[in-house]
């Protein structure tokens, strides 16, 4: 029984005179009480309960500034900075793997020249980071930081000295035989460890192999915006992010509504035309794009995480072919139409030539 309730009871067995008295004292505890309740609810944690089917929960924390911050869940898209390390056999922290933090690169002496150095936008839970990171992510806010240890078997698996064979140095090109060299052999990339005669040592495991890696990370921001998404997406394959955008269509659409045997036991289907939506992202491909084997191996792939992640119908390739930097007497380069023109006319009045310039743009033309 509650404390309420015992006061409730104590106040029945008292004489008439006192219970309209401690029915007061009563009512007044339970306000109180009532009020405290309510003030205690504004620091905790709210929670909405699972939906029928089975998606999980958005938890939102009521942050200092008194504005509530959602906890990240597997699907969102996050920003991040980060810097990747290897772990000595002490515990103590190896050579820099990867990082955001140009400040970190210098320091490690890593070419930076070409890096973008701007946050990573992953998804939570698609395998774009290590299982273990995406595992401590889920339930952070934008703004948490923290230090994960990610074992060598996750990172990039365990050395196999199996993996260490002795080759002909004749699948070795000549430029490629020293250590270190960097080969590919019967299709699996290596390097070189040692040569001797005509034969060579080729370490095949992963240059990480064996390693324990520390992943330190910020959450800089989430990403809610579709097309930002799609474009972050597609960026991590490639070196670039491409202008992407998401249309919106009305499109007519023919659905089978009976089917039924005829007499002569033909097959008979009876449609009708229903207006529906379409939603498609359309990706500019540059020029680099479609020069990058990787974006060209793995778009379909990467066509078909976009549809399913943000609930597209297709997802449109756009090569698109503007008149800069064409060549030399294609149309839109530098020699092209007028151009010809004013470099004749130009040789003419130096006396380099003794042409009529308008009579041979015409003939230009003709051809």
């Amino acid at each position: 029984m509650s404390e309420d309730e015992q006061a409730e009871a104590a106040a029945a067995a008292e004489p008439a005179d006192d219970a309209e008295t401690e029915s007061d004292a009563t009512a007044e505890e339970a306000t109180a009480s009532e009020d405290e309740q309510v003030a205690d609810s504004t620091a905790e944690t709210t929670e909405t309960t699972d939906s029928d089917d089975g998606e999980s929960a958005t938890e939102t924390t009521d942050s200092d500034d008194g504005e509530s911050a959602t906890e990240i869940v597997s699907g969102d898209f996050v920003e991040l900075e980060y810097t990747v390390r290897t772990l000595t056999e002490d515990d103590e922290e190896g050579r820099v793997v990867d990082t955001t933090s140009e400040a970190v690169a210098e320091e490690a002496g890593i070419d930076d020249e070409d890096y973008d150095f701007s946050p990573r936008t992953v998804t939570v839970g698609e395998g774009h980071v290590f299982e273990s990171v995406e595992d401590d992510l889920v339930g952070k806010t934008v703004g948490d930081e923290n230090e994960v240890r990610v074992p060598a078997a996750e990172a990039f698996g365990e050395f196999d000295p199996d993996e260490v064979r002795t080759v002909s140095t004749d699948k070795i090109p000549d430029d490629d035989r020293y250590p270190g060299a960097q080969v590919t052999v019967d299709g699996d990339q290596g390097y070189v460890e040692t040569i001797v005669g005509g034969r060579a040592r080729v370490d095949f495991n992963h240059p990480l192999a064996g390693d324990d890696l520390t992943y330190d990370y910020e959450i800089v921001d989430r990403v809610d915006d579709e097309e930002e998404q799609a474009a972050a997406m597609i960026g991590m394959y490639l070196q670039e992010t491409p202008d992407v955008r998401i249309e919106e269509d009305t499109v007519e659409e023919e659905f089978e509504t009976e089917v039924h045997e005829t007499d002569d036991g033909e097959v008979e289907r009876e449609t009708e035309t229903r207006e529906v939506e379409r939603r498609s992202l359309v990706v500019e491909a540059t020029p680099m794009m479609q020069m990058n084997q990787q974006w060209m191996f793995s778009k379909q792939q990467i066509a078909q995480q976009l549809m399913g992640m943000l609930d597209l119908d297709r997802v449109v390739i756009e090569e698109v072919i503007d008149g800069r930097g064409g060549m030399p007497g294609m149309m839109g380069g530098g020699m092209g139409g007028g151009g010809i023109e004013e470099a004749v006319e130009e040789a003419a009045e130096e006396g380099d030539i003794d042409v009529d310039a308008d009579e041979l743009v015409e003939e230009l033309d003709e051809e």
